[in-house]
């Protein structure tokens, strides 16, 4: 961007310190267009004078509102817009949760370095642009679509591509009461062996005595339509051959016939013919198109199935046998593959290694992180002498830490040592959902959070977080689970009724209701029924869910 360019793209700097808001709009009022706010509620009053902002860079801690309540506000009314938080280490709590709700595009922790500042939103203005344009592409293919099923709803019966040439061929000699019609489709601009025909039942003309291969010819030549007129035994014949193109490729030609008319076939005539052909070339290309969509989604479908059990694979298929101790895992994605996984890693000193991780989206690109993960991860727990498992976590960052930022993922991950000769838990949290620790021997109203948590995997180059360490005792379960069970939406009964009947209420189930949940579970615990149970109020798994229990017996 220079100071030439015919319009700038729009920034607000949100900050209720003067001389931050002043040096930000110093910083970029050559490169934008800067509003200035002092405090969340004057921004909102900006916004809804001036509309959409490109970029929006919110300070966190602000009176009244904190940044990541602002800009909690701003995602359903403007989601193209790209916004960056201001904040200080001591804000990880709520920068995770700014994060893994997808408020933030990134975050700068203060005091913060110019170079560095004016590069992240020079990438936050570009990634708006391309989101922008995008948009734009896409409704323009909406629209595009919506004429093309419009039109071509009317001379199709089916997606079937033979069914659609004959149904374009009878629909068109029909129309236009010609005597003979013919198709032809076109590969490659060659005919093909196929023909497609329709004869007016009515006229006594033999189609033998059609030859349109020369117009024919001229048109694979051309591509523009040919007409020609001559008599024979004294009665008018007239030909006409147009093209039928989608997106500058010849498709098919289509060629009339007319006996017996007073007149040949007027300039109006011939391009509405032209018209039509261009719209049944329409139909004609989705019904190809949707040919090779069905084979390309057979073959994907093949492939990830396959992709689904080699994922499948890379998890635990067996848990081991601990003395005084168990272990269970499950782990279902809300796709053929996803980005959840947990591992159960036997050390050959001992150790018993636990973690559950979750890769940022779903999918493929997901799957494909997901993999890397994995095997960093037994990397370094195969270790001689494995580090503490913070460490562990800053090492998986220096491993993939790149590529999940210049993809814009992450990865929150918890990752727990369990030694059973001394009953030591050692911990290390990236941003993942805390572990729940109960003991079924003192029944307790509550279970413990373990609340020692850090950044997750990908958010910076170098991660940095402390390690949680407690003992554990017989009768002692620790929980890991991933965000798709304790953001699963279940049924509860509503005190109140209508009509005789109580309603149906859905909310999120939270660990608190995955604590509930387990309260009300038969011992021994099956984690295999406490999913069940969760699952039966949704129909359609909208994530990857994941859960992962030790109990020490």
């Amino acid at each position: 961007m220079t100071e030439t360019d015919v319009e700038k793209l729009k920034l607000m700097v949100v900050d209720d310190e003067p001389e931050n808001l002043e040096l930000l709009y110093r910083t970029f009022r050559r490169d934008f267009q800067v509003y200035k706010a002092n405090h969340a509620l004057s921004a909102l009053d900006i916004l809804d004078k001036e509309g959409e902002m490109a970029v929006i860079i919110s300070d966190q801690r602000m009176p009244e509102m904190n940044g990541t309540e602002f800009l909690s506000l701003t995602v359903e009314r403007f989601p193209d817009t790209i916004r960056i938080l201001l904040t200080g280490f001591t804000d990880v709590e709520d920068l995770v949760d700014a994060i893994n709700s997808g408020q933030v595009f990134k975050y700068i922790t203060k005091p913060w370095k110019p170079d560095r500042l004016k590069a992240i939103v020079e990438q936050a203005a570009d990634t708006y642009q391309v989101v922008k344009k995008r948009t734009q592409e896409l409704r323009r293919a909406l629209r595009r679509e919506s004429l093309f099923n419009a039109v071509t709803t009317a001379i199709r019966e089916s997606l079937d591509y033979s069914s659609m040439l004959q149904k374009i061929v009878a629909t068109i000699g029909q129309t236009f009461e010609t005597s003979y019609c013919l198709l032809r489709p076109v590969e490659g601009n060659q005919l093909t062996a196929d023909e497609f025909s329709y004869l007016d039942p009515k006229t006594s003309f033999s189609s033998c005595s059609f030859n349109p291969s020369p117009l024919i010819e001229k048109v694979l030549e051309t591509h523009h339509y040919q007409h020609y007129q001559y008599t024979h035994e004294g009665s008018p014949f007239y030909q006409l051959v147009v093209p039928l193109i989608y997106q500058q490729h010849l498709l098919a030609v289509l060629a009339l016939y007319q006996w017996g008319r007073d007149r040949p076939w007027r300039d109006e005539d011939i391009q509405l013919i032209a018209g039509v052909a261009e719209q049944a070339a329409l139909a004609l290309s989705q019904a190809k198109l949707y040919q090779r969509l069905q084979e390309k989604q057979e073959q994907i479908r093949t492939e990830l199935e396959v992709a689904r059990q080699i994922q499948n694979n890379l998890l635990r298929q067996s848990l081991p046998n601990i003395k005084d101790a168990k272990v269970q895992a499950c782990c279902y994605p809300a796709r053929e593959v996803g980005g959840d996984f947990f591992e159960v890693f036997v050390h050959p000193k001992g150790d018993l290694w636990l973690a559950v991780g979750d890769v940022s989206g779903k999918g493929v690109p997901a799957a494909l992180f997901m993999a890397s993960a994995i095997s960093v991860l037994r990397r370094e727990l195969s270790q001689e002498t494995p580090a503490m498992p913070n460490t562990v976590i800053q090492n998986l960052n220096h491993a993939l830490g790149d590529d999940l930022i210049s993809n814009n993922c992450f990865i929150t991950l918890v990752l727990a040592r369990y030694t059973p000769t001394t009953r030591e838990l050692v911990y290390a949290n990236a941003g993942h959902i805390y572990p729940l620790l109960w003991s079924s021997k003192t029944a307790p109203d509550n279970p413990i959070y373990l609340k020692v948590r850090g950044i997750p995997v990908g958010i910076l180059p170098k991660w940095q977080a402390a390690f949680g360490q407690l003992s554990l005792a017989p009768g002692d379960t620790l929980l890991l689970t991933s965000d798709g069970i304790t953001e699963a939406m279940v049924c509860k009964n509503i005190d109140s009724t209508e009509n005789g009947i109580k309603p149906n209420h859905f909310s999120m189930l939270n660990l608190e209701g995955l604590w509930q949940l387990l309260q009300a579970e038969d011992q021994p615990l099956s984690l295999n029924h406490l999913l069940s149970r969760i699952q039966a109020d949704n129909p359609i798994q909208e994530d990857d869910q994941t859960i992962l229990s030790l109990e020490v017996l």
